[in-house]
């Protein structure tokens, strides 16, 4: 388990927002926990990337552990050219590298985790819903945010999906802090 500072940043470079990055976006599908280690190399390589990730606490034998784990397991989202992905594949720890056909729609999908992320919220990962009731938030550090909203027993999540992976992950929210989108 890596201590808070050993963790790589969520993105790359960390002063700039994805929406900024210039180039092609691609998804890599790494190796089995490799995201993070990927994330480093890309850092070295000067490669900009996102990489969500969100902290998971556990007890084991009384003690609280802390880890900061990827959003989406076995995915890391990278900007850059053609030499840039050369690089990303010779580092040996992807599986496969996913082709982003859509890229306005693919920053449109990553903008609002990258703003919870940003805010402080935690982020969970969650089932991918194909069917939901589509809501905005009004108000408070998320406003703008567009997501699902699925009913909790004491907060509504508020669901936000990436299509191409088939993943999605949410935020709990007030319902009060949302409005429905026609």
């Amino acid at each position: 388990m890596l201590s808070e500072s050993e963790n790589p940043p969520i993105s790359w470079p960390d002063n700039a927002g994805i929406a900024s990055f210039e180039g092609t976006w691609w998804v890599a599908h790494t190796k089995s926990r490799n995201e993070k280690a990927l994330a480093w190399q890309l850092v070295r390589k000067q490669v900009p990337y996102f990489l969500p990730m969100s902290w998971k606490i556990s007890r084991k034998s009384g003690r609280t552990l802390r880890s900061l784990m990827p959003v989406f397991p076995g995915y890391l989202f990278f900007c850059g050219n053609e030499q840039d992905r050369l690089e990303v594949l010779k580092t040996n720890r992807t599986a496969n590298l996913l082709i982003v056909h859509n890229q306005p729609q693919l920053i449109q999908e990553l903008s609002p985790i990258e703003a919870v992320l940003r805010s402080g919220q935690p982020l969970i990962p969650h089932e991918f819903l194909q069917v939901g009731q589509r809501c905005r938030v009004i108000a408070g550090p998320l406003m703008g945010i567009e997501g699902l909203i699925v009913q909790a027993p004491k907060k509504a999540k508020l669901v936000l999906q990436v299509q191409m992976l088939g993943q999605a992950a949410c935020v709990e929210i007030d319902m009060d802090m949302v409005e429905r989108i026609e």
